[in-house]
């Protein structure tokens, strides 16, 4: 069957034909394999995203070895894919174990100090052949211990992109536009005249992080002005943990892990099929 993947095909034929390849965060066995089964059962290619605290309670051995599993059993592209990594060090870790997609996450730092990491990472990951996903800009929200408040939120300054993957040699980019992680207050206002002007100015594949809650609408618009990797984590835990609460209220004297987990993930699979239609990405693995 398959095996795991960089991203890098995956994305640039996903910008040429039109759609968008999702990006599920997973945290154990069991999201990984309800990700996965649902993707194939749709013939969708996956990403896989494992932030930092995934990887601390998970153990990033474990997560590299799941994978690779479920890309042996489902004949689709699968890429895991570190998300949000914010050190050298973190990335070198998994880059050993045989992950061929990283983000390096520089964007809290000055514009300069943001390219001198992410060209060291770039370096580094592409002597293992693996792809790199950078950020300029902030997005508003936590995803996972990284907290960053809407006063600090910075939209992604679109004549600074040509810059920065020039220099870099970056193979996809997060823009800030008006997306955060989490969900949503109030309806997000999505700027995209800012995320028309990046995709004018660079040929690299566009990342839209904090899909979660965002409109079916304004996804597809999103891609269609060139996003083509999608970001779900929030609305993927929201539907596992019903699941498993429902379960667990209505049957108090549960205690089989193989039983309890399985209506957690009934429930999420549902979700996962339907973000898959909105990133319009079934039926092309």
């Amino acid at each position: 069957m398959g095996y795991v993947q960089n991203t890098k095909d995956m994305l640039i034929k996903a910008r040429k034909e039109g759609y968008a390849v999702p990006a599920f965060n997973i945290h154990n066995l069991e999201t990984i394999q309800t990700v996965v089964e649902a993707a194939s059962d749709v013939k969708s290619p996956v990403i896989l995203a494992a932030t930092p605290g995934t990887m601390n309670y998970a153990g990033r051995g474990y997560i590299q070895a799941m994978v690779e599993v479920a890309a042996k059993q489902h004949d689709i592209p699968i890429a895991l894919h570190l998300d949000h990594h914010e050190t050298y060090e973190s990335i070198v870790e998994s880059l050993e174990l045989g992950t061929k997609s990283v983000m390096i996450d520089g964007s809290h730092y000055p514009f300069e100090e943001n390219i001198a990491l992410t060209k060291k990472v770039v370096e580094k990951a592409h002597s293992y052949g693996a792809t790199v996903e950078a950020e300029l800009g902030k997005l508003v929200g936590q995803e996972d211990d990284l907290i960053v408040e809407a006063k600090d939120a910075a939209y992604t300054d679109p004549d600074t992109v040509v810059e920065f993957v020039e220099r870099t040699g970056v193979d996809s980019l997060a823009v800030a536009i008006g997306t955060g992680h989490g969900l949503y207050e109030t309806e997000p206002s999505l700027d995209f005249d800012r995320l028309e002007k990046i995709k004018n100015l660079t040929s690299i594949p566009i990342v839209l992080h904090g899909a979660s809650g965002i409109s079916r609408e304004d996804i597809q618009k999103c891609i269609s002005l060139g996003c083509t990797k999608v970001n779900i984590s929030t609305e993927l835990k929201i539907p596992f943990s019903q699941g498993l609460r429902e379960h667990l209220i209505t049957h108090p004297n549960e205690t089989d892990p193989r039983k309890y987990m399985a209506p957690a993930k009934a429930k999420m699979r549902d979700t996962v099929i339907d973000k898959i239609k909105i990133c319009m990405s079934n039926g092309k693995a």
